[in-house]
């Protein structure tokens, strides 16, 4: 069989842009370890079954609803800070292009480029204002100007991968289950779970990235049901 170079591969690189796959993984986590912590809480202050689900269901709508505005608030106040620098540089191509080209080419010989080759390539570039842009950002802001990640898609995948998080330690209770071990240990599943598929996008051990994320979550509900039975303790719920 034929080992084909990964250069004449398309797509051999996984995305990196951070268009969906940060917000989803963000929100699941944080869906899972906000509804896992949520759940202890209010379970370790005794509080009915019942009052649980409520607990856990206004945790997922509100988690989710903030997540997807946040995702979308913060995507797109980058993508707008980026078009403002890109702004700027294409006045700086346009006002001084030598200056600009003497740059270019002293940070490629910077980066060991011989500087005839170097000088002889920022001028090339410097002929084709729309690639001398594009250039230009990438060699100063370290951003593709014509890749940038979509708010919505952030937003949507934060929506949708938060709520399917907060819903997994919830599931015992709404199929009548009324323990609250039973529900944390579904939590810490679905936890274990979520960093093992991580894994697979980062090229990481599956049982190292499964077993962090259940250490950290389990951290948050031990702290969150310490705190529940104390409040519950003392304030007789």
């Amino acid at each position: 069989m034929t080992d084909t170079p990964a250069a004449l591969r398309e797509a051999h690189h996984a995305d990196v842009s951070g268009g969906w796959l940060r917000p989803a993984v963000f929100g699941a986590m944080d869906g899972l370890v906000t509804n896992i912590a949520l759940i202890a809480g209010v379970g370790g202050g005794g509080v009915s079954p019942r009052s649980v689900v409520l607990t856990g269901t206004a945790g997922l709508v509100a988690g989710a609803i903030s997540m997807g505005l946040g995702e979308y608030t913060s995507v797109r106040s980058a993508n707008e800070q980026v078009a403002a620098e890109v702004a700027k540089e294409r006045r700086e191509l346009e006002r001084h292009p030598e200056a600009e080209a003497r740059e270019l080419a002293e940070a490629w010989v910077a980066r060991g480029l011989p500087r005839d080759l170097a000088v002889q390539v920022a001028e090339a570039v410097r002929r084709n204002p729309e690639e001398a842009l594009r250039v230009h950002v990438r060699e100063e802001l370290g951003v593709d100007p014509d890749d940038q990640p979509s708010p919505w898609a952030a937003a949507i995948s934060s929506f949708l991968f938060f709520s399917v998080g907060a819903l997994v330690p919830l599931l015992t209770y709404l199929f009548g289950a009324t323990s609250l071990w039973l529900a944390l240990g579904v939590g810490g599943f679905g936890l274990f779970a979520a960093g093992a598929v991580v894994a697979r996008f980062t090229g990481r051990s599956w049982l190292i990235s499964g077993a962090r994320q259940l250490l950290l979550g389990a951290l948050a509900a031990a702290a969150t049901y310490a705190i529940g039975s104390l409040i519950g303790v003392q304030g007789g719920l």
